[in-house]
């Protein structure tokens, strides 16, 4: 079992992070007001299955590459980049997003899923931090992997119960945010631009040297 003291000393850390504006939040806010709070709460799942993957990574030393080969960190970054201004143009281009009809144009919940997957997958900040700072929590005479596997799970367990919450409550407000269309056409412009401005800021980017 993990001692009280390092579970507080995770905790705090782990918030500042999920809490901190990013395409994962953004992009659950969005499918949220877009699609309704079922499409919202599978992006917010989605995004804490990629947690579990870079657990899963930092287990097997794949982060290591990303933390040590500029190359490889370039080409995820890169790729990742380029999908986070992938969906914002999308966003941008449908004039459908955010309008709410009974045929269901919007995204499915298992398309709402795997695309949060991918955005927080493909984001090679997040497994640098998951290799950087989980390991220093990890307490000799016990299994590591197991003690890895646990703060991810924690991590990704925090991270859905916020952005569920936030799912719920961006939800609630669909109807008066998407039944006006300027403010409709604001919204989608808004969440467009910012999606793009993730996907450039990460493209440009430099590698912070181990």
């Amino acid at each position: 079992m993990l001692e009280d003291s390092i579970i507080l000393a995770f905790v705090p850390a782990a918030l500042v992070l999920i809490v901190s504006p990013g395409p994962d939040s953004v992009y659950t806010l969005t499918r949220s007001v877009s699609d309704g709070r079922t499409v919202g709460v599978t992006a917010a799942l989605g995004s804490s299955a990629g947690s579990i993957v870079h657990t899963t990574a930092a287990v097997l030393g794949l982060s290591a590459v990303l933390r040590t080969s500029a190359a490889a960190y370039t080409a995820v970054k890169l790729v990742g980049a380029a999908y986070l201004v992938y969906l914002g143009v999308q966003t941008l281009r449908r004039s459908e997003e955010f309008e709410i009809t009974p045929d269901g144009t919007g995204y499915t919940p298992n398309e709402s899923f795997k695309n949060a997957l991918l955005i927080n997958v493909l984001n090679p900040k997040v497994a640098i931090f998951f290799l950087a700072f989980l390991p220093q929590l990890v307490r000799p005479g016990g299994s590591t992997t197991l003690q890895l596997f646990v703060f991810g799970a924690l991590f990704a367990t925090l991270g859905f119960c916020y952005q569920a919450l936030l799912a719920v409550f961006s939800a609630r407000a669909r109807r008066v945010i998407t039944e006006r269309e300027l403010v409709r056409t604001v919204l989608r412009a808004a969440s467009g631009s910012v999606l793009v401005g993730f996907g450039v800021r990460l493209a440009l980017e430099r590698r912070v040297s181990s």
